[in-house]
C-alpha cells in the first residue's frame, strides 16, 4: 500500500489536495481488485469529513488521468458504499429546497416513493411467491414492477434536465456515472419483467435478481441525495431552479407528483413590490 495511506499526519493534514490523494488511492484499490470488505474496514475510521464535491473531483480526476468512465461506473457501488454514513450533507440557510414543488423536494418525494415500493411491497412478494409460488401473488409482482417502470421519468428529467445544469458548472463525473448506472437499471427492470412472465420460475433466481436490481436503485436514491442534490444546491440559482420546475412538468413524475407549483419567495416579493408602487401616489 501507498505510504501516503499509512501516514497518520497526512489523513490528519486538512490540506485538500492531499485528501484527494487518499480518495483516489481508495479507489485505485479497488480498481486493483481489493476486496471491497478489506477497504471499507481500512479506511472506516480513517476518512470523515469528505463532502460529495470532493469525492466528484476524484472521479473527474481519475477520467482525466486515463481510467474510462465504465470502470468508474464499475466501482460506483463499492465506494459510495465505503463512503456511505461519511458524506457531508450540504445544506442552505433558506432551506427553499424544502418548499412543496420545488425540483429537488419532488426528486426526493419521489425517492421516498420508490423505496417505499421496493421495501414494503415489491421485496416482500417476492418472498412470498418463492416460498409459495400462489399466481396471484406473482402478477401483483407484476403490477409492482409495471410502477417500477415509471422510474423512466425521474431518470429522464434527471438526465436530460439537472445534468446539463451540472455540466454547466463543470461538474462532469457525476453525470457520466450516473447516466450508465441509470441504463444499466432501466434494462435489468425490463428483463426482471421477461423473467417474471415465464411459466416455470426459479425462484431462487428470482430472489437473486430481484434484490440485484433493487439494490441498484436504491443506492442511486442515495447517491442523488447524498452526491448529486447537494451539489446542485450549492451551484445553482433560484431562477434556475424555476427552469427546472417548468421544464420537468413536460417529462413527467415517477409515481407521485407535486401536489402543487413551487414559489420561489422572490416572486412574491416582487408582486408585493409591484402592487405597492401601482397601488402609491402618483409622482
Amino acid at each position: 500500500m501507498s505510504e501516503l495511506i499509512n501516514n497518520r499526519e497526512v489523513l490528519k493534514d486538512p490540506n485538500k489536495k492531499k485528501r484527494q490523494i487518499i480518495l483516489k488511492e481508495i479507489i485505485m484499490q479497488l480498481h486493483d481488485g481489493k476486496d471491497p470488505k478489506d477497504v471499507k474496514k481500512q479506511f472506516a475510521n480513517l476518512i470523515s469529513g469528505v463532502s460529495a464535491s470532493e469525492i466528484s473531483e476524484m472521479e473527474a480526476d481519475l477520467i482525466k488521468d486515463g481510467m474510462p468512465v465504465e470502470e468508474i461506473q464499475r466501482l460506483c457501488d463499492v465506494h459510495a458504499e465505503i463512503f456511505k454514513g461519511s458524506i457531508e450533507e450540504i445544506h442552505i440557510e433558506a432551506k427553499e429546497e424544502e418548499k412543496p414543488g420545488h425540483p429537488a423536494r419532488v426528486l426526493k418525494e419521489e425517492n421516498f416513493a420508490i423505496d417505499d415500493l421496493i421495501k414494503n411491497s415489491l421485496l416482500p412478494k417476492v418472498r412470498d411467491f418463492a416460498m409459495n409460488r400462489m399466481d396471484k401473488v406473482k402478477y401483483s409482482i407484476i403490477e409492482d414492477i409495471n410502477l417500477l417502470m415509471d422510474i423512466e421519468k425521474h431518470y429522464s428529467r434527471k438526465e436530460n434536465i439537472l445534468f446539463s445544469y451540472m455540466e454547466k458548472y463543470g461538474i462532469t463525473a457525476p453525470p457520466k456515472v450516473m447516466w450508465g448506472v441509470d441504463d444499466e437499471i432501466r434494462r435489468d427492470i425490463k428483463e426482471f419483467k421477461v423473467f417474471l412472465l415465464q411459466d416455470n420460475i426459479d425462484t431462487e433466481e428470482l430472489e437473486k435478481r430481484a434484490e440485484a436490481v433493487t439494490t441498484k436503485i436504491l443506492d442511486m436514491i442515495f447517491k442523488e441525495e447524498s452526491i448529486m442534490l447537494p451539489m446542485l444546491i450549492d451551484v445553482l440559482t433560484e431562477d434556475e431552479w424555476f427552469k427546472i420546475a417548468e421544464d420537468s412538468e413536460e417529462i413527467g413524475y415517477c409515481i407521485v407528483a407535486p401536489r402543487e407549483k413551487w414559489k420561489p419567495e422572490r416572486v412574491a416579493v416582487e408582486k408585493q413590490v409591484k402592487e405597492e408602487t401601482e397601488g402609491g401616489p402618483a409622482g
